[in-house]
């Protein structure tokens, strides 16, 4: 039997997305034969599996996940970083200097201190214990200009776009540099004040109409129009 939806079809819970030869995916039940959908957000089909992508909903950490965090305590031997999910993300001293570090010696908050915002990636986690993240990589660490803006984390892979498409869009049409994280964070940086409210206008956009079609060329257009407008 077909399905009962198209492919990006907002659906609510309760509603049925096919039946017969299909699986359930993320976000779906199963009825007497039928797969409905469990959350509202997006009908997506991967072969003959159907799944919804949610349109709201919290951050879960998953290991290789890019995240912007903010420092909220510092220990002896770590960073307690707040990372937009219910769990905070570990930073271990360690990782930030090696193997040499040693609590007795090494002062913490000359690296990190409350309030900063880092930039790291999620090492590992199991929903039994709060993520372990790390700066180890190029390009990870402190934040030192831009703003950071947040939109709801589900809405992440629409500001990326297919391959990049959508968030190399932006970074093209206004010169910024755009950090994404997966906990719904966003940091850009623009070499002026006007290219940074350029490119916040266009992602409040993609998180305003995620859920719709045409939406990438809804965004350049949009972009060629303000660039007009400010000469």
């Amino acid at each position: 039997m077909p399905a009962m939806v198209e492919r990006r079809q907002l659906v609510t819970p309760g509603e049925v997305l096919a039946e017969g030869d299909y699986a359930a995916g993320e976000n779906t039940g199963v009825e007497a034969g039928k797969i409905y959908a469990t959350v509202v957000g997006l009908a997506q089909f991967e072969g003959k599996t159907v799944y919804v992508t949610a349109l709201k909903g919290c951050y879960i950490p998953a290991p290789g996940d890019l995240v912007i965090g903010k420092v909220v305590d510092v220990g002896l031997s770590e960073w307690i970083l707040d990372i937009n999910s219910p769990y905070n993300g570990i930073l271990h001293a360690s990782d930030v200097m090696g193997r040499s570090f040693k609590p007795q010696r090494d002062e913490l908050t000359r690296v990190y201190s409350v309030g900063d915002m880092v930039i790291a990636k999620i090492v590992s986690f199991d929903r039994t214990r709060n993520p372990s993240i790390s700066v180890s990589e190029a390009g990870l660490g402190a934040i030192a200009r831009g703003h950071i803006i947040r939109i709801t984390p589900t809405k992440i892979p629409r500001l990326i776009g297919k391959k990049g498409s959508m968030i190399n869009l932006i970074k093209t049409e206004t010169g910024c540099r755009i950090t994404v994280g997966q906990n719904g964070r966003v940091l850009v940086s623009g070499r002026t004040p006007e290219e940074e409210a350029l490119a916040i206008m266009a992602i409040r956009l993609v998180e305003r109409e995620a859920h719709t079609t045409g939406l990438t060329d809804r965004v350049h257009a949009m972009l060629v129009e303000e660039k007009s407008k400010r000469g």
